[in-house]
């Protein structure tokens, strides 16, 4: 069974930046052939994934990278 949450009319009209720059220099390894947002972790998400669930999961759908 689904459960849905009420939307506040904040996050409805919110938009997320979720900032994704960066050298990665404590990364080097894993930042030499791609971005540091899209370096693995956990073998299942992506460091990036964080911030796009936590806006999804708080009613926000415009998101911005």
């Amino acid at each position: 069974m689904a459960t849905y949450r009420k939307v506040a009319p904040l996050a409805r009209d919110a938009m997320a930046y979720v900032l994704a720059g960066g050298r990665g220099s404590r990364l080097m390894e894993m930042t030499d052939k791609r971005a540091k947002p899209a370096v693995p972790f956990g073998c299942k998400s992506r460091i990036i994934d964080f911030a796009l669930s936590n806006a999804l999961n708080s009613g926000i759908r415009r998101i911005g990278v």
